[in-house]
């Protein structure tokens, strides 16, 4: 699953204006739209499991959009306001999207969390006006994502997904800061300070393929990740 955004924006969203509530090291840039009118007035809340029956004693998940770069920031916001505004009956759980990835720079092995949809954030919820206001009046959230003004909920396959990919026990996906065809210095072993060639990159054994200039002959030369830098 590529990490661009896969969720359409919510139509009519607009920026809350008490952002300076939050804080973050990131540079926000806002991916919103603002029609000028407050979605307060035409929203539609309407309980749907997608059979056309009302669900209203079921909780479902609901896609949140906000800032990006703000995700963490909002979380906490809306967790501090199911807490000040006793919505623990109807807002369970929050939740952002991330992947472990390992980043190999420079021959150092980093490993960070990505997020896996920038901008948005997972609302498992009992959706009411109630429930809408809380997440909805949020600083950094601009709406839900759904048909026209109507929050749609997640399919249960749909939430599946999403789960068992940040559950997911094959271990994390490897970034390697090289490519194919690059020139890269080896750090370690017998052909320590040689220059060669990357020839082929294998993440999942986290080693690379160095063609090197051995008696003016070029040689394959198997390495870990770590064993080799740009030069």
């Amino acid at each position: 699953m590529a990490d661009d955004n896969i969720f359409p924006m919510p139509e009519g969203s607009q920026s809350n204006d008490n952002l300076d509530d939050l804080e973050t090291d990131y540079d926000p840039q806002p991916v919103f739209m603002d029609d000028g009118n407050d979605p307060a007035d035409d929203v539609k809340i309407v309980l749907d499991d997608g059979t056309g029956q009302n669900e209203d004693d079921e909780r479902h998940w609901y896609v949140v959009h906000c800032y990006s770069g703000y995700e963490n920031k909002v979380r906490h916001a809306i967790e501090q306001r199911i807490e000040t505004m006793g919505m623990r009956d109807r807002i369970f759980d929050v939740v952002i999207p991330t992947e472990e990835e390992i980043e190999v720079k420079d021959g150092k092995r980093k490993t960070i969390e990505k997020r896996v949809f920038p901008g948005y954030i997972l609302v498992e919820m009992i959706l009411d006006e109630d429930s809408w206001y809380v997440v909805r009046n949020t600083p950094g959230v601009t709406g839900f994502v759904g048909m026209g003004n109507t929050p749609t909920p997640l399919r249960v396959e749909e939430v599946k997904a999403i789960m068992d990919r940040m559950e997911d026990s094959s271990g994390p996906t490897v970034r390697a800061d090289f490519k194919v065809g690059q020139k890269v210095r080896i750090v370690g072993g017998p052909f320590n300070d040689f220059i060669g060639t990357v020839n082929s990159i294998d993440p999942d054994r986290l080693k690379v393929r160095v063609m090197v200039d051995f008696f003016g002959r070029e040689t394959p030369v198997e390495l870990g990740f770590l064993e080799v830098e740009k030069v």
